[in-house]
């Protein structure tokens, strides 16, 4: 585990010995052997809990899977590389819903390593998925694994605001002690969904109006768009 911060790699050391991880890589290692491709490349896989130490979250935003399409999924959630054109539709209404609720205009990116470097984990809630096969690797271990993640967050002392998009990121929420911190659930940003409670719910400034109103440093949901 590598390819975590160190501070996930002691959270989360009974994972890797529990039956399911097993399960689960065994899994993955059958899908790579019958000649699938499997987004994002494996050394991408954990890049939310690399980016991100544990002691430093401020933010959970958890999505659904890794965007199926090759080049584009790198391991933060709704993410994509910096030469990513044109960005995914549901990063595309992320950005509409930023520029309404605080005025930080984003559109012309998409790489969101910036919030990442301040404390947003930007996690899935599967982490892996065969390329443009959306839902293919859920129900195979990866929601206990990021139950766990869900849990060792919950755990920190300092109070964390947890942005849950979909209904596959909302069954995190009873993981979460909502006294002591701020669950902000609405539908997922995708086009089939955004307009059904996405838009209109003020993620980001209601984030950063509960931080500050625990002594905390708010985000600054500005990302400067590759020259």
């Amino acid at each position: 585990m590598k390819n975590m911060h160190i501070t996930w790699q002691s959270a989360l050391a009974a994972e890797f010995t529990q039956p399911y991880w097993q399960t689960l890589q065994d899994f993955l290692t059958r899908e790579q052997a019958a000649g699938k491709t499997l987004l994002p490349p494996e050394t991408m896989r954990f890049n939310a809990l690399q980016a991100t130490a544990l002691d430093k979250v401020k933010v959970v935003i958890l999505g659904q899977d890794p965007y199926p399409t090759i080049g584009h999924a790198h391991g933060l959630a709704f993410s994509v590389l910096p030469d990513v054109k044109p960005l995914p539709r549901s990063l595309q209404n992320i950005n509409k819903e930023l520029l309404e609720d605080v005025g930080v205009d984003n559109r012309q990116t998409g790489c969101l390593q910036a919030w990442a470097d301040q404390g947003v984990l930007l996690l899935n809630t599967v982490l892996s998925v065969e390329a443009g096969q959306a839902g293919s690797h859920q129900k195979q271990g990866w929601e206990r694994f990021t139950d766990a993640v869900i849990q060792a967050v919950n755990q920190q002392a300092q109070p964390v605001v947890f942005v849950l998009w979909g209904g596959h990121a909302q069954k995190k929420a009873a993981l979460i002690d909502a006294s002591r911190h701020l669950i902000i659930q609405s539908a997922h940003p995708s086009p089939l969904s955004a307009r059904r409670g996405f838009f209109g719910s003020k993620p980001f400034s209601r984030a950063n109006a509960f931080l500050q109103t625990q002594g905390r440093e708010g985000i600054d949901w500005r990302i400067s768009p590759e020259p």
